[in-house]
């Protein structure tokens, strides 16, 4: 049955027109652009609230145990939202799923902006359920973009996010500084509902490419947000399980370093909230580097099984690397192939499994990626708080050399078997 539907999917796909009638090149691109736009707005005004929260939860009298409590509720309400998300984005198309994303996001910030005791706190984070503007955009890139030219398309996102990452970290502490906490969270509604008419105005409402024999599929399938059946059946399809216990193996280690750092820098490195602030701009212009003029021309050039390899490899080397530096200075020089693995991992594993997907279920496959993500910060805070105060910054690192090399193995073993198969 999988099998006669993904044919179904795939054969006419790149001959049948969108309901938007955005099957012209130019015009799918102009669309990328745009959603390229809200993806880099949308970081900008995440990265803003980062200079809010940890300032206001302190004036409320959060301690670090507490604040912990408050971001492991964000993992686990994105962890449960991201699949509902992405089914929503499947059955009412990218317009209504980005608009979704974006009034969450406006409620987000006026929730925070009126945050005067540890409840509203709390509750603001609510509306983080539905804030799931990056696999949205994935899905419209992906519809959008040619399979063999995808991970590139993907890889550009992570662009916006390096770009975001600077921005906002900078804008929110100047705005954080002088005007107040909540002005700078009225700074970041107004900014998502620029955001939200961006949305209304360029984004179709739907960029899929649906095929003429499908349509009595599709009034057979359900159409309910919280079917659990339609979400499973995705990891019936060839290579999703696999590929879905590798991102989750190899990269719940580098997950845990990653939700523990703002503690590393504070109490290993000893780094003051303005040193911080340039490292993360650190952090951003790497990223914009990597994934704006290397990951590209790696995708162009090289197979997905490869690079999903090579990401891993470099992952262990990683870890084992961060369980022996001893200060900042080797953490900048940790920090390139760093973000080179995880960016890597992350494009191509999610470019991988849209592929195992039909083009209708795009959006429910992204949501999942999303939610492994949240797993890992969900995960990521007990695991790391445990192992930094029992084993030091050194035992983070060596469990991502083991798992890493682990996972490679095996990969390498089972690529090996296959060409093997493949000569006889």
């Amino acid at each position: 049955m999988s099998g006669s539907r993904e044919t179904t999917e795939d054969t006419p796909r790149a001959s049948v027109p969108t309901e938007a009638n955005v099957t012209e090149q130019p015009k799918k691109m102009n669309i990328i652009y745009i959603v390229y736009l809200i993806s880099a707005l949308d970081i900008t005004w995440m990265f803003l609230q980062f200079s809010v929260t940890p300032y206001l939860a302190k004036k409320l009298g959060f301690d670090t145990l507490w604040f912990g409590y408050l971001q492991t509720m964000v993992g686990i309400i994105q962890l449960i939202g991201g699949p509902l998300f992405g089914r929503f984005a499947d059955i009412f198309g990218a317009r209504a799923a980005l608009s979704l994303a974006c009034s969450s996001t406006v409620v987000f910030f006026l929730l925070l902006a009126i945050a005067e005791s540890p409840a509203m706190l709390f509750l603001h984070k609510l509306p983080t359920v539905f804030m799931h503007v990056l696999p949205a955009s994935q899905m419209v890139v992906a519809d959008l973009s040619e399979p063999e030219k995808r991970a590139d398309a993907l890889s550009k996102i992570g662009l916006c996010f390096g770009i975001g990452m600077i921005a906002g970290s900078t804008l929110g502490g100047h705005l954080n500084t002088r005007y107040g906490e909540t002005f700078t969270a009225c700074f970041g509604a107004v900014g998502s509902a620029f955001s939200l008419l961006l949305v209304l105005k360029f984004i179709p409402k739907t960029t899929k490419a649906q095929a003429p024999e499908t349509n009595t599929d599709s009034e057979n399938k359900s159409k309910s947000i919280f079917n659990l059946g339609e979400i499973i059946r995705l990891m019936k399809f060839p290579g999703v399980k696999q590929t879905f216990v590798v991102k989750i193996v190899a990269g719940l280690p580098s997950g845990i370093f990653q939700v523990m750092f703002s503690i590393i820098a504070l109490d290993f490195f000893k780094l003051k909230p303005e040193q911080n602030g340039y490292l993360m701009a650190y952090f951003g212009i790497v990223s914009m580097v990597l994934q704006g003029g290397v990951i590209g021309r790696l995708t162009a050039r090289y197979s997905e099984n490869s690079l999903l390899l090579l990401s891993i490899a470099v992952s262990s080397l990683v870890g084992l690397a961060q369980a022996y530096m001893q200060n900042v200075f080797q953490f900048c020089l940790i920090v390139i192939p760093m973000m080179f693995s995880l960016s890597t991992f992350n494009v191509i594993t999610d470019s991988m499994l849209t592929k195992t997907v039909p083009s209708s279920d795009t959006g429910t496959m992204l949501g999942l990626c999303a939610s492994v993500q949240s797993l890992l910060r969900t995960v990521g805070p007990t695991a790391g708080g445990f192992l930094y105060v029992n084993y030091g910054i050194s035992s983070i690192g060596l469990i991502q050399f083991v798992v890493n090399i682990a996972v490679f193995v095996h990969l390498l073993q089972r690529r090996l078997k296959k060409t093997a198969e493949q000569k006889e």
